[in-house]
């Protein structure tokens, strides 16, 4: 939900939402967040296999079996798409060469065409984005943090608590080496962000417009 409720702030202009006190929760910056967003037009030209990459890169998986929320699959010349922030609603993407032909909106349950749009925007399949180079400073800039935090542990005697510590850390950052993510990133925002430390981590109103913040600012 707060991922529907993250692509809807940055790609409409009448949305109301009514959360609990998750919508102050940690998020992933906004500029990543955004670099992440695949856009679609009839007539342009994508080279396919770079666009699958791209989805891949955004923490899209594919899974040529069962279509479902976060993955997409290739048939042929086909392109089939389930946003992860939706789960009744996906888009079938048709090309001819490098060209997309034909876009359409359809249940990924019962093949059923509701639209066929010109220009589709696909948002990423998580919060937390963060590219290759910044990737590798975190994850050292985590490693030495958990170091020091081993150290302290082990000095005050704490050694199951070292322990746990480090096998769970250890395991995270071997998950952000191979696939980009982990349960609990948020853990590591700050790291992920680049933030100092004492810093505030991105929240929803972070995502949203200019105008959204002018708006507020009057009121």
């Amino acid at each position: 939900l707060r991922l529907a409720a993250t692509t809807a702030l940055v790609s409409r202009k009448d949305v109301i939402i009514v959360a609990s006190v998750s919508c102050i929760y940690g998020l992933g910056s906004p500029e990543e967040f955004g670099k992440g967003t695949v856009v679609l037009q009839v007539g342009q030209i994508y080279r396919r296999n770079a666009l699958i990459r791209q989805l891949v890169e955004s923490q899209y998986q594919r899974n040529d079996v069962e279509l479902r929320s976060g993955t997409f699959r290739v048939r042929g010349d086909t392109l089939e798409i389930v946003p992860a922030y939706e789960d009744k609603r996906g888009y079938r993407i048709t090309f001819f060469g490098d060209e997309v032909e034909r876009i359409m909106q359809f249940s990924p349950l019962t093949g059923e065409v509701f639209d066929e749009p010109k220009e589709v925007s696909i948002f990423p399949a998580k919060q937390y984005l963060t590219d290759t180079e910044r990737m590798k400073e975190s994850i050292a800039n985590i490693e030495k943090e958990m170091e020091e935090r081993l150290a302290l542990f082990k000095e005050q005697g704490k050694l199951i608590e070292a322990q746990r510590l480090e096998q769970r850390t250890r395991y995270d950052l071997e998950m952000l080496r191979e696939v980009g993510y982990c349960s609990g990133i948020e853990n590591y925002s700050r790291q992920l962000d680049g933030r100092a430390p004492g810093t505030h981590p991105w929240t929803l109103i972070d995502f949203l417009p200019s105008d959204y913040l002018m708006i507020l600012d009057e009121s």
